[in-house]
């Protein structure tokens, strides 16, 4: 089974700590908001490794690893 990150919108704050501490730079800081004014991170699926790093980093538990194609 291979994972993927899936960022819950509703809880990021567009702080930016999974963008600066993902080894494979697979986030970057996007151009979609959420309904709070927050940007969030853009995914390159191709570049993640699924390693984590990103939802541990994470402040606001916004981040999580899910089967790929399996809905948040």
């Amino acid at each position: 089974m291979k994972l993927q990150i899936s960022i819950n919108a509703q809880f990021c704050k567009g702080c930016g700590f999974c963008v600066r501490f993902c080894p494979e730079g697979a986030l970057a800081i996007g151009k979609e908001r959420n309904k709070k004014g927050d940007y969030l991170p853009a995914i390159a699926h191709e570049r993640c490794v699924a390693c984590g790093e990103c939802a541990r980093m994470c402040p606001e538990g916004a981040i999580m690893m899910k089967a790929e194609g399996v809905a948040a």
